[in-house]
Protein backbone atom coordinates (compact mmCIF):
# COMPACT_ATOMS: atom_id res chain seq x y z
CA UNK A 1 0.00 0.00 0.00
CA UNK A 2 1.58 3.54 -0.96
CA UNK A 3 2.19 6.07 2.19
CA UNK A 4 2.14 8.82 1.11
CA UNK A 5 -0.39 10.25 -1.61
CA UNK A 6 2.16 12.45 -3.00
CA UNK A 7 3.24 8.93 -4.47
CA UNK A 8 0.49 7.74 -5.64
CA UNK A 9 -1.53 11.06 -7.73
CA UNK A 10 0.67 9.83 -11.18
CA UNK A 11 2.82 7.16 -11.39
CA UNK A 12 3.18 3.36 -9.34
CA UNK A 13 6.55 3.62 -9.75
CA UNK A 14 7.35 6.78 -7.23
CA UNK A 15 5.79 5.05 -4.24
CA UNK A 16 9.37 3.09 -4.04
CA UNK A 17 10.90 7.09 -3.30
CA UNK A 18 10.55 7.56 0.54
CA UNK A 19 9.49 11.04 1.49
CA UNK A 20 12.19 12.79 3.67
CA UNK A 21 10.92 14.25 6.95
CA UNK A 22 10.48 18.02 6.72
CA UNK A 23 8.99 21.29 8.38
CA UNK A 24 5.74 20.51 7.33
CA UNK A 25 5.55 17.28 9.01
CA UNK A 26 5.74 18.74 12.29
CA UNK A 27 2.30 20.39 11.85
CA UNK A 28 -0.57 18.55 12.99
CA UNK A 29 -2.51 16.93 9.78
CA UNK A 30 -6.00 18.55 10.18
CA UNK A 31 -4.13 22.20 10.32
CA UNK A 32 -2.69 21.15 7.25
CA UNK A 33 -6.00 20.59 6.01
CA UNK A 34 -7.58 23.39 6.67
CA UNK A 35 -4.54 26.00 5.58
CA UNK A 36 -4.79 24.37 2.38
CA UNK A 37 -8.54 24.82 2.14
CA UNK A 38 -8.25 28.65 3.27
CA UNK A 39 -5.28 29.13 1.10
CA UNK A 40 -7.04 27.70 -2.31
CA UNK A 41 -10.40 30.09 -1.50
CA UNK A 42 -8.13 32.59 -1.14
CA UNK A 43 -6.30 32.55 -4.37
CA UNK A 44 -9.18 30.78 -6.48
CA UNK A 45 -11.81 33.79 -6.03
CA UNK A 46 -9.27 36.37 -6.54
CA UNK A 47 -9.92 38.90 -9.52
CA UNK A 48 -6.43 40.55 -9.68
CA UNK A 49 -3.10 39.13 -10.83
CA UNK A 50 -1.32 40.13 -7.74
CA UNK A 51 -2.27 37.86 -5.14
CA UNK A 52 -2.55 34.79 -7.14
CA UNK A 53 1.11 35.37 -7.89
CA UNK A 54 1.93 36.24 -4.56
CA UNK A 55 -0.17 32.94 -3.86
CA UNK A 56 2.70 31.16 -6.27
CA UNK A 57 5.48 32.75 -4.35
CA UNK A 58 3.98 31.17 -1.18
CA UNK A 59 3.45 27.91 -2.20
CA UNK A 60 7.05 27.10 -3.83
CA UNK A 61 7.64 28.32 -0.41
CA UNK A 62 5.27 25.35 1.22
CA UNK A 63 7.35 23.20 -1.61
CA UNK A 64 10.69 24.18 0.31
CA UNK A 65 9.48 23.57 3.41
CA UNK A 66 7.85 20.44 2.29
CA UNK A 67 11.32 19.24 0.84
CA UNK A 68 9.36 17.47 -2.36
CA UNK A 69 11.40 15.62 -4.58
CA UNK A 70 12.48 18.55 -7.35
CA UNK A 71 11.87 16.22 -10.47
CA UNK A 72 9.06 14.40 -9.57
CA UNK A 73 6.94 17.73 -8.57
CA UNK A 74 8.23 19.35 -11.68
CA UNK A 75 6.95 16.44 -13.85
CA UNK A 76 3.76 16.75 -12.54
CA UNK A 77 2.99 20.66 -12.62
CA UNK A 78 4.24 20.41 -16.08
CA UNK A 79 1.93 17.89 -16.77
CA UNK A 80 -0.99 20.39 -15.41
CA UNK A 81 0.39 22.60 -17.64
CA UNK A 82 0.61 21.70 -20.91
CA UNK A 83 -3.52 21.72 -20.19
CA UNK A 84 -3.23 25.28 -18.90
CA UNK A 85 -0.76 26.46 -21.94
CA UNK A 86 -4.17 25.41 -24.30
CA UNK A 87 -6.33 27.20 -22.58
CA UNK A 88 -4.12 30.47 -22.50
CA UNK A 89 -3.72 29.69 -26.28
CA UNK A 90 -7.30 29.78 -26.84
CA UNK A 91 -8.91 32.19 -24.12
CA UNK A 92 -7.79 35.51 -26.12
CA UNK A 93 -9.65 34.61 -28.93
CA UNK A 94 -12.92 33.86 -27.07
CA UNK A 95 -13.29 36.98 -24.71
CA UNK A 96 -14.54 40.15 -25.93
CA UNK A 97 -12.38 43.13 -25.67
CA UNK A 98 -9.81 45.04 -26.46
CA UNK A 99 -7.92 43.97 -29.12
CA UNK A 100 -4.22 42.86 -28.63
CA UNK A 101 -3.18 41.20 -32.14
CA UNK A 102 -4.70 39.30 -34.65
CA UNK A 103 -4.57 35.89 -35.97
CA UNK A 104 -5.79 34.97 -39.15
CA UNK A 105 -8.53 37.76 -38.69
CA UNK A 106 -9.47 36.74 -35.17
CA UNK A 107 -8.40 39.30 -32.09
CA UNK A 108 -6.96 38.10 -29.05
CA UNK A 109 -8.19 40.35 -26.73
CA UNK A 110 -6.25 41.89 -23.37
CA UNK A 111 -9.27 40.94 -21.13
CA UNK A 112 -9.11 37.29 -22.35
CA UNK A 113 -5.00 37.16 -22.13
CA UNK A 114 -5.29 38.40 -18.51
CA UNK A 115 -8.08 35.95 -17.41
CA UNK A 116 -6.01 33.10 -19.01
CA UNK A 117 -2.89 34.34 -17.05
CA UNK A 118 -4.94 34.51 -13.39
CA UNK A 119 -6.14 31.27 -14.10
CA UNK A 120 -2.74 29.65 -14.93
CA UNK A 121 -1.23 31.36 -11.64
CA UNK A 122 -3.87 29.94 -9.26
CA UNK A 123 -4.04 26.71 -10.26
CA UNK A 124 -0.16 26.46 -9.84
CA UNK A 125 -0.29 28.11 -6.69
CA UNK A 126 -3.33 25.62 -5.65
CA UNK A 127 -2.00 22.54 -6.97
CA UNK A 128 2.04 22.36 -5.65
CA UNK A 129 0.34 24.36 -2.49
CA UNK A 130 -1.70 20.74 -2.27
CA UNK A 131 1.20 18.74 -2.87
CA UNK A 132 3.41 20.35 -0.51
CA UNK A 133 0.86 20.27 2.45
CA UNK A 134 -1.86 17.42 2.03
CA UNK A 135 0.05 15.16 -0.54
CA UNK A 136 3.29 14.65 1.78
CA UNK A 137 0.48 13.13 4.07
CA UNK A 138 0.10 9.15 4.75
CA UNK A 139 -2.89 8.06 3.19
CA UNK A 140 -4.47 6.42 6.41
CA UNK A 141 -3.24 9.69 7.76
CA UNK A 142 -5.42 11.97 5.35
CA UNK A 143 -8.89 9.18 5.65
CA UNK A 144 -8.49 10.09 9.98
CA UNK A 145 -8.03 13.39 9.56
CA UNK A 146 -11.06 14.08 7.20
CA UNK A 147 -13.14 11.60 9.74
CA UNK A 148 -12.32 14.54 12.34
CA UNK A 149 -13.11 17.18 10.60
CA UNK A 150 -16.52 15.75 10.18
CA UNK A 151 -16.45 14.42 6.83
CA UNK A 152 -18.82 12.40 6.12
CA UNK A 153 -17.37 8.57 7.26
CA UNK A 154 -18.93 7.20 3.63
CA UNK A 155 -16.49 9.40 1.78
CA UNK A 156 -13.96 8.51 3.76
CA UNK A 157 -14.38 5.06 3.79
CA UNK A 158 -14.46 5.45 0.03
CA UNK A 159 -11.14 7.40 -0.25
CA UNK A 160 -9.14 4.93 2.09
CA UNK A 161 -10.15 1.49 -0.13
CA UNK A 162 -9.38 3.50 -3.49
CA UNK A 163 -6.04 3.84 -2.06
CA UNK A 164 -5.33 1.01 -0.80
CA UNK A 165 -6.79 -1.20 -4.05
CA UNK A 166 -5.52 0.92 -6.87
CA UNK A 167 -2.53 -1.45 -6.49
CA UNK A 168 -4.51 -4.11 -6.70
CA UNK A 169 -6.23 -3.56 -9.24
CA UNK A 170 -3.02 -2.57 -11.00
CA UNK A 171 -1.40 -5.81 -10.40
CA UNK A 172 -4.25 -7.26 -11.70
CA UNK A 173 -4.28 -6.08 -14.62
CA UNK A 174 -0.27 -5.99 -15.34
CA UNK A 175 -1.09 -9.91 -15.04
CA UNK A 176 -3.61 -10.19 -17.71
CA UNK A 177 -1.55 -8.21 -19.90
CA UNK A 178 1.01 -10.74 -19.31
CA UNK A 179 -1.08 -13.03 -19.79
CA UNK A 180 -2.05 -11.89 -23.59
CA UNK A 181 1.37 -11.21 -24.28
CA UNK A 182 2.28 -14.76 -23.64
CA UNK A 183 -0.16 -15.50 -26.04
CA UNK A 184 1.15 -13.63 -28.78
CA UNK A 185 -1.18 -10.73 -28.75
CA UNK A 186 -0.39 -7.53 -30.63
CA UNK A 187 -2.87 -4.57 -30.54
CA UNK A 188 -3.74 -2.85 -34.01
CA UNK A 189 -5.84 -1.06 -34.89
CA UNK A 190 -9.16 -3.22 -35.58
CA UNK A 191 -12.08 -5.42 -34.58
CA UNK A 192 -9.89 -8.09 -32.88
CA UNK A 193 -7.98 -5.82 -30.97
CA UNK A 194 -10.83 -3.89 -29.84
CA UNK A 195 -12.92 -7.14 -28.65
CA UNK A 196 -9.43 -8.32 -26.73
CA UNK A 197 -9.32 -4.98 -25.36
CA UNK A 198 -13.19 -5.00 -23.80
CA UNK A 199 -12.83 -8.67 -23.03
CA UNK A 200 -9.90 -7.32 -20.91
CA UNK A 201 -11.99 -4.39 -19.24
CA UNK A 202 -14.61 -6.79 -18.62
CA UNK A 203 -12.42 -9.12 -16.76
CA UNK A 204 -11.30 -6.75 -14.77
CA UNK A 205 -14.44 -5.63 -13.36
CA UNK A 206 -15.35 -9.11 -12.79
CA UNK A 207 -12.11 -9.74 -10.60
CA UNK A 208 -12.34 -6.57 -9.10
CA UNK A 209 -15.70 -7.44 -8.41
CA UNK A 210 -14.60 -11.22 -7.09
CA UNK A 211 -11.84 -9.47 -4.93
CA UNK A 212 -14.04 -6.95 -3.00
CA UNK A 213 -16.84 -9.75 -1.98
CA UNK A 214 -13.33 -11.27 -0.64
CA UNK A 215 -12.05 -8.67 0.87
CA UNK A 216 -15.48 -7.86 2.81
CA UNK A 217 -15.75 -11.40 4.28
CA UNK A 218 -12.36 -10.85 5.18
CA UNK A 219 -12.96 -7.55 6.71
CA UNK A 220 -16.47 -8.47 8.66
CA UNK A 221 -14.58 -12.18 10.05
CA UNK A 222 -12.49 -9.76 11.72
CA UNK A 223 -15.25 -7.70 13.20
CA UNK A 224 -15.41 -4.63 10.81
CA UNK A 225 -19.24 -3.14 11.79
CA UNK A 226 -19.01 -0.15 9.32
CA UNK A 227 -17.20 1.83 12.10
CA UNK A 228 -14.06 4.15 11.41
CA UNK A 229 -11.82 3.87 14.57
CA UNK A 230 -9.70 6.76 14.26
CA UNK A 231 -6.21 7.56 15.38
CA UNK A 232 -5.59 9.56 18.93
CA UNK A 233 -2.51 10.40 18.19
CA UNK A 234 -3.31 13.69 16.36
CA UNK A 235 -2.50 16.11 18.84
CA UNK A 236 -2.61 20.20 18.37
CA UNK A 237 -0.09 22.73 19.23
CA UNK A 238 0.59 26.04 18.92
CA UNK A 239 2.59 25.73 15.86
CA UNK A 240 -1.03 24.90 14.28
CA UNK A 241 -2.61 27.86 15.70
CA UNK A 242 -0.04 29.82 14.16
CA UNK A 243 -0.06 27.93 10.67
CA UNK A 244 -3.75 29.02 10.53
CA UNK A 245 -3.50 32.43 11.81
CA UNK A 246 -1.60 32.90 9.10
CA UNK A 247 -3.49 32.10 6.33
CA UNK A 248 -6.50 33.84 8.29
CA UNK A 249 -4.27 36.67 7.80
CA UNK A 250 -3.28 36.18 4.52
CA UNK A 251 -7.50 35.88 3.70
CA UNK A 252 -8.07 39.28 5.48
CA UNK A 253 -5.07 40.83 4.04
CA UNK A 254 -6.77 40.41 0.86
CA UNK A 255 -10.23 41.47 1.11
CA UNK A 256 -8.71 44.32 2.75
CA UNK A 257 -6.54 44.72 -0.44
CA UNK A 258 -9.27 44.97 -2.64
CA UNK A 259 -8.10 41.59 -4.69
CA UNK A 260 -11.79 40.27 -4.87
CA UNK A 261 -13.41 43.27 -6.21
CA UNK A 262 -13.26 43.54 -10.19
Amino acid sequence: MPQFLEHSMTSWRGQQVEHKQSIVDQFDPRARVLATVIFALTVVFSKTLWLPFLGLLMAFAFALSASLNFRRTLRRMIAMDMFIVVMVLMLPFTMSGDALFHVFGFAASKQGFIHAIGIALKANAVVLTLLSLVGTLEASTLGHTLARLKVPEKLVHLLLFTVRYLDVISREYKRMRKAMKARAFVPKNNLHTWRSFGYLVGMLLVRSLERSERIFDAMKCRGYCGKLYLFDTMQWQQRDTILLLSMASFAVFAIASGAYVA
